[in-house]
């Protein structure tokens, strides 16, 4: 049985025994207390502050039994009946009640028993204080209750994980398509305060296969179906949607740079790829930048670091032509499957959704290693995921083996590099006076 916080406010200030009811769910054995009575058999009150969202909602409500107070004993019985999985009798339950208990004649009925009074061993040895209990003429079954509570992740993960840290974090994810939509839900789980989500692009029907979001919500901004989805699912997080390009709202987003803590892109496009760097670095920000290679058979996260011997990622790979590597960058710059002149659809949803996923423990990572935890270091800045590993690749993405991981090092800045080296280049020629002569 499902029960709101709310009912158990009216059986605590209620008198000795009330009447329920509840919503029915037959193929799920289910029951949702929807209407309580707070003394006897006085009028049933609608239970307010139900999710009206929630399935149960479009199931047949009717009477279905009664709550008990009852002394802390009783439901010690509950919790050693429920763990041999057996009952006890009609007559045995009676005798536990301190109330009269009807007749179920053919039917079966729900008693719901409250202890206002539990002693602290009962409740340290985890005896509950709300219990149910199905009662037919053939014997009483214990009945699971569970208190219909939101809970948020802080409330549950407060002592295990820093979780106070992350909620004062914002992150800044560009791109909401597969790879992003998964990141935004991880770092949500993982108990980021606040997500700035970026993207311009609708979700389409042909999207569904790899994205985060339901068939309900196509036609959307994507950045508003996930934040809906976000925010139903996940409430320490709060998420602004930002139906913007990268590029040619270069100057808003460099105005939401300054205000965020990290940034995550996990668009497809060169120029975004290169025009989140090149705002975060100025920002004096981390950036993740989170895509596949090769029609998904290789993921790739490189964290780029606003640090004076740290590259961007057109020295990234300028870095690593010159080691005589391929340049996986125009591979890049196609979307998946809208026509025969683009990539086709071989990314596989699971394998962009666990490249997201590694793109925000990376981004936790860096931002938890910034405020103390040391732990969360990582190995390096470059990660190579084999998704769907060909003997053919070069190095340094010759991975060989699925799943397979390698750690590159960080890439230093190349000479002129308009976005490491802002400014006009300053050479000898140029610092001489030029005579009249030359």
């Amino acid at each position: 049985m499902l029960v709101s916080p709310a009912v158990l406010t009216t059986i605590e200030q209620g008198g000795p025994w009330g009447a329920i009811s509840a919503q029915i769910s037959e193929p799920e054995q289910l029951a949702r207390v929807a209407a309580v009575s707070a003394d006897g058999d006085a009028s049933l009150l609608p239970v307010e502050g139900l999710n009206r969202s929630h399935f149960m909602s479009a199931t047949d409500t009717r009477r279905v039994g009664r709550w008990v107070k009852v002394d802390a004993d009783t439901q010690v019985v509950w919790a050693q009946t429920r763990y041999r999985a057996a009952g006890i009798t009609l007559q045995g339950f009676r005798a536990l009640m301190p109330v009269r208990v009807p007749d179920p004649g053919e039917h079966i009925y729900i008693v719901l028993t409250y202890a206002p009074d539990m002693p602290p061993e009962y409740v340290a040895a985890g005896i509950s204080r709300l219990t149910g209990w199905a009662v037919s003429t053939s014997g009483v079954q214990p009945v699971a209750v569970d208190l219909d509570e939101p809970l948020t992740i802080g409330e549950q993960l407060a002592d295990r994980w820093p979780i106070g840290q992350l909620q004062r974090q914002r992150v800044c994810v560009i791109g909401a398509g597969s790879i992003g939509s998964a990141a935004a839900h991880s770092l949500a789980t993982y108990g980021v305060g606040t997500l700035d989500l970026v993207d311009p692009d609708r979700l389409l029907r042909y999207n569904l296969i790899r994205h985060t979001s339901s068939a309900r919500q196509v036609g959307k901004l994507k950045v508003n179906a996930l934040k809906e989805d976000l925010e139903s699912q996940r409430l320490d997080t709060h998420v602004n949607a930002r139906p913007l390009n990268v590029v040619d709202d270069a100057n808003a987003i460099r105005k939401m740079f300054e205000e965020t803590d990290l940034v995550v892109c996990a668009t497809d496009g060169v120029a975004s790829r290169r025009v989140a760097g090149h705002l975060a670095r100025r920002a004096r920000k981390d950036a993740i930048l989170a895509c596949v290679l090769e029609d998904g058979a290789l993921g790739e996260i490189i964290r780029l670091r606003p640090w004076p011997d740290r590259g961007c990622i057109t020295c990234c790979r300028t870095h690593l032509q010159l080691a005589g590597a391929f340049d996986p960058e125009p591979g890049i710059n196609r979307p998946y499957g809208e026509g025969t002149h683009h990539r086709p659809m071989t990314a596989v949803g699971a394998d962009l959704h666990l490249v997201g996923a590694h793109a925000a423990k990376m981004a936790v990572a860096t931002l938890l290693e910034a405020s103390g935890f040391n732990e969360q270091r990582l190995p390096s800045e470059h990660l190579i995921i084999a998704l769907r590993p060909a003997p053919m690749w070069p190095s340094p993405y010759d991975v060989r083996r699925c799943g397979e991981m390698k750690w590159l090092d960080p890439a230093p800045p190349q000479p002129g590099c308009p976005t490491c080296h802002p400014g006009p280049p300053h050479t000898q020629a140029e610092k001489e006076p030029i005579s009249s002569d030359r």
